[in-house]
């Protein structure tokens, strides 16, 4: 019998026993075995509506948005980052996943989000009072709710902390407060949500980065308000930028302003593709909201051996060996083709997901800035 105040000899645990012992002493399931269930990995994806977007995510496969993860969507103004997460929610609603939005910028119209395919009668809003506000909600209901949902925050620069409201206007006076805030608040969220398969998008803005240093301003031109610890918090973070210098508004038959052309990069990605670019158009000023993405389907298969050119024609070659001609003017009319449309999608999984997957060519091709004169002009 072991004398008291002295621990009894230590005997030899397999690791099934380790992991109950690790399991009993956190109260829930943290240990696991990675050949029978690794909780790391994402066994399922929301579609950001723009396939092109969905093919550079993830390596080797047709991805999304990762459920289970944290993703960040920012932008420059009038980007169109609001319309990608509306139709972001309406792809999870579809999938049976719960839609809960924060909104501080008081600016989602009811509306809009049923044009971009949102179910309103399960949508949940909310106004975002605070980050605080924000954080502790989520984390209530991760422990209360045992449905999957996407949290999605819109956005996180316009929120204030608590002590932005109570304060006065000095910034210095809550200074670094906020990433303060979201560095606890994060490390708190970030098993929670992996555990639940939920979701959390988190909306932000693109700013400039002032700097002294030339390489950096050139290297780095943007920054996002948050702190370090939301960007160690990421595994995916999708830049949207204008497409082009003046002329980056999509203009209908009058030349009224009805969406963007934006350029989309991936400025970090835990899926082995980070600085993967596409392009396409965001329609906001129609009746169709969100990703234009069949119209940007020609500038992702351009440079395949299956697609060539000659004056205004291109020519893709089909499946059977037969060639069908069209004008890029003309590209949406030839889109209504079945069989085309069919081929088109196996030269853009050829193209984008697994050429990239086998290392198929020039680097370049694949991180290279997108040719911003490219975009198909079909209207």
């Amino acid at each position: 019998m072991a004398k008291f105040g002295t621990k009894s000899k230590a005997g030899k645990l397999n690791i099934e026993e380790m992991r109950k012992l690790i399991n009993k002493k956190s109260g829930m399931d943290v240990a696991y075995r990675l050949d029978e269930d690794n909780p790391t990995e994402v066994k399922d994806w929301i579609p950001t509506g723009s396939r092109w977007l969905d093919g550079i995510i993830c390596k080797g496969q047709l991805a999304g948005i990762p459920v289970g993860k944290v993703t960040e969507i920012a932008g420059l103004e009038s980007t169109g980052k609001s319309y990608m997460a509306a139709k972001i929610a309406a792809n999870a609603q579809k999938m049976g996943i719960d839609v809960i939005y924060f909104d501080s910028e008081s600016a989602i119209d009811p509306a809009f989000l049923e044009r971009a395919g949102c179910d309103l009668g399960t949508l949940l809003y909310v106004q975002a009072q605070s980050v605080e506000f924000v954080l502790e909600t989520i984390e209530d209901l991760l422990a209360n709710n045992e449905n999957r949902m996407l949290f999605i925050w819109d956005s996180l620069a316009l929120t204030p902390a608590v002590s932005d409201i109570e304060g006065d206007f000095n910034p210095q006076s809550s200074m670094a407060v906020k990433a303060r805030i979201l560095a606890k608040g994060m490390s708190k969220l970030t098993v929670p949500i992996a555990n639940t398969q939920s979701t959390f998008l988190v909306l932000n803005q693109l700013k400039t980065n002032i700097t002294r240093s030339p390489t950096e301003a050139l290297t780095t031109p943007f920054v996002t308000p948050g702190g370090k610890a939301m960007i160690y918090s990421y595994s995916l973070r999708i830049w949207l930028t204008k497409r082009k210098a003046k002329a980056s508004f999509v203009l209908d038959d009058k030349g009224f302003r009805i969406g963007s052309e934006c350029k989309v990069k991936l400025e970090k990605s835990r899926f082995g593709t980070q600085g993967r670019q596409c392009a396409f158009k965001i329609l906001w000023g129609t009746e169709n909201v969100g990703v234009q993405d069949e119209e940007s389907w020609l500038d992702a298969i351009k440079g395949s051996k299956h697609l060539t050119s000659s004056g205004a024609w291109y020519s893709l070659t089909m499946k059977d060996g037969s060639v069908k001609k069209f004008q890029p003017s003309r590209w949406m009319t030839a889109m209504e083709d079945e069989d085309f449309k069919v081929r088109v999608l196996e030269v853009m999984d050829e193209e984008v997901v697994q050429k990239f997957d086998q290392r198929d060519g020039d680097a370049d091709d694949f991180y290279g800035e997108v040719d911003e004169n490219s975009l198909t002009d079909s209207a």
